[in-house]
């Protein structure tokens, strides 16, 4: 049950790094809109500390595939625990 619901939460976060990860390739996203901010509040307090990590490439952003790469092991863990 816990595990369900913790494979639940890392899904539904991955979905929301996805979001994210598209909104930055829309111009002139309004950031005052609730949800955007919401997303925004959410993601950015793991990406920043990779960002922060990671060499500059160019101006591309690689943290949210970094996360995305963490996401997914952390939940293969969970399933081979349990």
């Amino acid at each position: 049950m816990i595990v369900s619901f913790l494979l639940f939460l890392i899904q539904l976060y991955t979905l929301v790094l996805i979001a994210r990860a598209i909104m930055t390739w829309i111009p002139n996203i309004d950031l005052s809109n609730p949800i955007v901010r919401f997303i925004f509040d959410i993601t950015e307090p793991v990406l920043r500390p990779i960002r922060q990590a990671l060499p500059a490439q160019g101006g591309m952003d690689f943290s949210p595939i970094v996360v995305f790469i963490g996401l997914s092991i952390l939940s293969r863990v969970i399933v081979a625990m349990f």
